[in-house]
């Protein structure tokens, strides 16, 4: 790797230990490392910063970008001039190569475009060595040394939960680790999302996982599951990322496996954006993150008012920078220190809350479907720009599609309708009606789509 993990993490230790101050200054640095290599490597940032000082270090001087407008450039976005979109396009549309690296350089992981658009991103090996600086910070702060131990004593076995048929940035880490050293000792265990929630009960049984790591709303009904005696397992961590659950979900879940829960936020754009403490509350990784709450016009909102968007730089990626980039999301930052003692920014985000559909069953009891079952299902499908499912009834589901410009809507609604339906049947829910609407999607205050509403 260009970079030593363990110089890494000690320099993380060091930007700690020495507080805000020396945090901000290796932000700053960073920034203007990163910006100076984008305009001198991009042409479409040699294009967008023309004008502007040689050195830039605060985030404000710069445009806005934006999903759509990246993928739009994308061969003058990257830096690797070897790299071209149609290539990239080429390899996520095989299966087969879910963790390899293009050109042997970069692992290639795409997003399921909830904002209208679908990212495809490249991830070069700084990046990595700074995700895995990041998440060793992470579970540094969650574990105790007793934790550790059980963990090794449980050989490390590692249950994940997540979507999977796809170029998904968790599928392409899990293929990553199984193909390693640990997936090689049988460590690592991928399920689907797509998977029932009573069939994964029994590999989650066998497994007997030390670790857990699955989506947050996929956790809160293997909690369930738990607490009906079904599955019966005594994990050391439960990990969550990707959604964010009602405050009283993440104590019902620790209480229910007696365990640690820790709780990240996150995107495919930057993988090490912030985890989470104990008072609830998010920290930003903000030696290499500069993270921005803003108003609708992209003006700074002060701590303690809630954000229209979030702009996030990553400050590790140079095969495509991310600078000032639109995420959609909308935050709070603490306008206090953290009570946790931590000094790194603390925020809570208020546009990721994962919803469950549940709808009665036939027999009287109830199903209960994951949002990203949904939504992996639409993200692997052709012609699909944005997808939202609507709960209009305890058995309905109204389904709102924005189809691509080359794509035949009736043929694709055929395809997505005959997929819903063997979705729903495999949970046991076959009964759910399933209408087509005329409406788009509708869009978040922050841009985004939440691909799932429930019923109110």
């Amino acid at each position: 790797m260009s970079e030593s993990v363990l110089r890494l993490m000690l320099d993380t230790h060091r930007a700690r230990k020495l507080g805000g101050k020396s945090i901000v200054q290796r932000r700053q640095a960073r920034f203007a490392e990163m910006v100076a290599f984008a305009r001198t490597h991009s042409p479409y940032y040699r294009e967008l910063y023309r004008g502007l000082p040689d050195r830039v270090d605060d985030p404000v001087r710069l445009p806005v970008t934006s999903k759509s407008a990246l993928m739009e450039r994308f061969d003058d976005w990257v830096t690797d001039r070897e790299v071209t979109g149609d290539q990239v396009r080429a390899f996520v549309s095989n299966l087969n190569l879910v963790g390899e690296r293009l050109l042997g350089r970069y692992l290639v992981a795409t997003t399921s475009g909830t904002t209208g658009t679908r990212g495809i991103f490249l991830i070069d090996d700084r990046s990595l060595a700074v995700t895995s600086a990041m998440a060793l910070r992470m579970l540094r702060d969650w574990l105790g040394i007793r934790d550790v131990l059980r963990i090794m004593a449980g050989g490390g076995r590692t249950a994940m939960v997540m979507a999977t048929g796809g170029h998904f940035a968790s599928a392409v880490a899990a293929a990553r680790l199984q193909k390693g050293r640990l997936g090689r000792a049988r460590a690592v265990q991928v399920l689907s999302v797509h998977t029932p929630i009573p069939e994964l009960v029994a590999p989650l049984n066998r497994f007997r996982p030390v670790v857990v790591a699955p989506y947050a709303s996929m956790a809160a009904l293997l909690a369930s599951e738990q607490e009906a005696g079904r599955l019966n397992i005594n994990p050391v961590l439960v990990a969550l990322s990707a959604e964010g659950l009602p405050s009283d979900e993440y104590d019902r879940i620790a209480r229910t496996f007696d365990t640690k829960v820790g709780n990240s936020y996150a995107a495919t754009e930057c993988p090490f954006l912030s985890y989470g403490c104990e008072h609830g509350w998010l920290h930003v990784n903000s030696d290499w993150v500069a993270l921005e709450p803003v108003d609708a016009d992209h003006r700074p909102v002060p701590p303690g008012e809630p954000s229209h968007t979030v702009l996030v730089s990553n400050l590790a990626n140079k095969v495509q920078p991310i600078l000032r980039y639109d995420l959609g999301d909308s935050v709070l930052q603490r306008p206090d220190p953290c009570p946790c003692g931590n000094p790194l920014p603390a925020i809570r985000v208020q546009g990721r809350a994962a919803n469950v559909l549940t709808f009665p069953a036939t027999d009287g009891r109830s199903v209960t479907v994951a949002p990203l079952a949904f939504g992996a299902l639409a993200a692997r499908m052709p012609g699909i720009q944005a997808f939202q499912v609507v709960q209009t009834a305890p058995a309905s589901l109204r389904v709102r599609v924005r189809y691509a410009a080359e794509a035949d809507p009736d043929r694709v609604w055929q395809v997505l309708h005959a997929e819903l339906i063997g979705l729903l049947a495999a949970q046991g829910a076959a009964h759910v009606r399933i209408e087509r609407a005329e409406e788009p999607p509708e869009q978040s205050r922050g841009g985004k789509f939440r691909e799932v509403i429930p019923l109110r």
